[in-house]
């Protein structure tokens, strides 16, 4: 049995994971207009191959295009995001190491896009939608670094951990 596809509908992607040791293959498949904003993975390396479409992968601050065969590797600690400005769908494998709790994570931020919580940017569509979203953050925070269009990492540190006990206490967490 095929594992589950997990689907994002505000970032335009689907996700399959399977586990190999330590590292956990995403196998991805963005839509065009899709893609995630900037974030950082302070300890984790994704490499990421194309298997199909054109997408463009952020580095740094520089954007580079990839195509069928061709890779885009992030070290830990590298802002980076991912994008497809093409008309067919991104077929993509990315390989993170460690695996950490990316699966969790991804599965957590789809369940939001499925119940109308984010935009395609990410954001939050309502206050109750931001408090969820807060929670998110600071639940994964060792593994993720959320960049703009979110407030800087320094600001996030300060007022994601009030708004997620916010949360916690609504039962929205």
């Amino acid at each position: 049995m095929a594992p589950e596809l997990i689907e994002d509908p505000a970032l335009r992607q689907r996700y399959r994971f399977t586990r190999e040791g330590d590292a956990l293959n995403v196998e991805m498949w963005v839509d065009p207009g899709g893609g995630v904003t900037p974030h950082v993975h302070p300890a984790m390396e994704e490499r990421f191959e194309v298997l199909a479409g054109r997408p463009e992968f952020l580095s740094g601050r520089r954007w580079t295009a990839a195509g069928p065969g061709e890779q885009a590797v992030v070290s830990a600690g590298t802002r980076h995001a991912f994008r497809n400005r093409g008309e067919e769908v991104a077929h993509v494998l990315c390989r993170a190491t460690p695996a950490s709790t990316l699966e969790a994570f991804l599965t957590d931020v789809a369940a939001l896009s499925q119940a109308g919580a984010i935009n395609r940017r990410g954001l939050p569509t309502s206050p109750r939608a931001a408090l969820q979203a807060a929670a998110l953050a600071e639940r994964y925070r060792d593994m993720v670094e959320l960049g703009f269009p979110l407030p800087p990492p320094p600001v996030q540190r300060v007022l994601f951990p009030p708004l997620a006990r916010l949360a916690a206490r609504r039962g929205l967490a």
